[in-house]
């Protein structure tokens, strides 16, 4: 494929399942583009509703390919179009989205002006299933970020056609999260860049594959496995529980059914095969008797001294403690602090966490949960909005909670951990079942009920 310097081919490519209802917007708003030189291919994943009728109205058009097949899946048609296509740069265009008459044009236009690009995307609209906009997403400033750990958007970004073939496509033992599997790809080879302006319309119903956070998660973290494969800088991990002991941290030796919450999570990081040794630090000798007897020497226990153990003491320091003496008889590298508060952390996470680090090389990585509600503050006259826009989104500006019961950091950095000011930290998003925090009685019940409902997934 020669490259038109001045006036590329473009190859969009909308893949459809059912979306019958949404297609005619999707596939005239590609060909009302003000850029023409571009191709469409429609592919009909096997849908069952009134799709084909739609579709076939668009056959006797030069610009459209047609195809229909059985039910692959989304990057399986990822690939048929890849295949098909004849341009010099791509982009996927969901069936119940729609671009705007710009979007190609002003790609374009960005991409003539450094042909090393492998990749370009945009900023978006978000819209109710009716199509009304509900909230525009803008993303950081790409010309000052650092950490590219923030994936573009599956949908609607223009990749080079080379560059993604010379890549192998995409990965097809996944069914979603396809930006994810292409991002972290395109960022080891080529320049990305983020247009700052909103030019596609995301359209969110009940229906969109994006609202299955389990799903998602699932796919992402196995992503993250297949690829820090090849970027294996920290092998060396250890894992601490520090546990204060006493009624306050009563909840490591309760039982669930016929499991202790500190067995449930040691059995989650014997699981996740990258965790080096596994230590339990508490000055309660009744937790560190159980362990021994349970464990034997597969987890070891340190009698944490009571001055570190006070509540006005940094737990950083016990960490630092604890691997200076672990150091002296096996390599480490990096160090996982795991609490018990949180029991329903399970071996993915552990897993996730260390491929993280290894794939984006942060100095440590964090567990987050997202927080999409509106917060406020006071300001003495009221209270006033932390995010200062209004059906504005803008990336800089969203909420993370921090779920402290599992942070992973360097070595280097635990142990200049309060001189590293310019640290930099990396996370990983937990679901809201992996985030669930016991601090009482009640949460404590709740989290019997968790267990035992299996909220259709294995915890135990």
């Amino acid at each position: 494929m020669t490259l038109n310097k001045f006036y590329p081919l473009v190859t969009i490519y909308i893949t459809n399942y059912n979306y019958g209802r949404y297609i005619k917007q999707s596939i005239n708003s590609v060909l009302n583009q003000s850029y023409k030189n571009f191709e469409l291919i429609i592919i009909d994943d096997g849908s069952t509703d009134n799709s084909r009728n739609i579709i076939d109205r668009y056959k006797n058009n030069k610009k459209i390919k047609i195809v229909y097949q059985k039910n692959k899946g989304l990057n399986k048609s990822n690939n048929v179009a890849l295949k098909l296509s004849k341009g010099d740069y791509i982009s996927r265009l969901d069936a119940d989205d729609w671009i705007d008459e710009n979007f190609l044009q002003i790609m374009i236009n960005n991409l003539k002006k450094d042909p090393k690009i492998g990749m370009i995307f945009c900023n978006y609209f978000l819209t109710d299933k009716k199509g009304k906009i509900k909230d525009q997403f803008f993303r950081h400033d790409f010309r000052k970020v650092k950490l590219l750990d923030q994936p573009a958007h599956g949908a609607c970004s223009l990749i080079n056609t080379e560059c993604l073939k010379s890549l192998g496509g995409y990965n097809e033992k996944f069914k979603s999260q396809d930006g994810v599997d292409i991002w972290i790809k395109l960022i080891q080879k080529y320049k990305i860049k983020n247009i700052n302006l909103p030019l596609f319309y995301y359209r969110q119903h009940e229906e969109n594959l994006t609202k299955n956070k389990l799903k998602l998660f699932k796919s992402r973290d196995k992503i993250f496995d297949i690829y820090q494969k090849k970027k294996q800088k920290f092998t060396n991990t250890i894992c601490i529980i520090p546990i204060r002991g006493g009624s306050e941290d009563s909840i490591a030796l309760k039982k669930i059914s016929s499991k202790t919450v500190i067995e449930r999570l040691i059995n989650q990081l014997i699981l996740s095969k990258k965790i080096k040794k596994i230590i339990v630090s508490s000055p309660d000798q009744n937790i560190l008797k159980f362990i021994n007897k349970k464990y034997k020497k597969k987890v070891l226990t340190s009698k944490r001294n009571f001055d570190l153990s006070q509540f006005n003491v940094p737990i950083y320091k016990t960490l630092i403690s604890i691997t200076k003496k672990m150091e002296k008889k096996i390599k480490i590298d990096s160090v996982l602090k795991v609490n018990v508060d949180h029991p329903l952390l399970n071996a993915q996470n552990f897993h996730s966490s260390i491929n993280i680090l290894n794939l984006f090389e942060p100095d440590e990585v964090i567990a987050v949960k997202k927080e999409n509600e509106t917060f406020f503050q006071h300001n003495g006259k009221g209270l006033i909005p932390v995010q200062k826009s209004k059906k504005l989104t803008l990336e800089n500006e969203e909420i993370y909670k921090k779920i402290g019961s599992l942070h992973l950091l360097t070595k280097k950095c635990l142990y200049n951990y309060l001189n590293s000011k310019k640290k930099v930290t990396g996370h990983l998003i937990l679901d809201d079942l992996t985030s669930f925090r016991v601090e009482n009685k009640i949460d404590f019940e709740i989290l019997k009920l968790l267990v035992k409902k299996n909220f259709k997934r294995k915890l135990s």
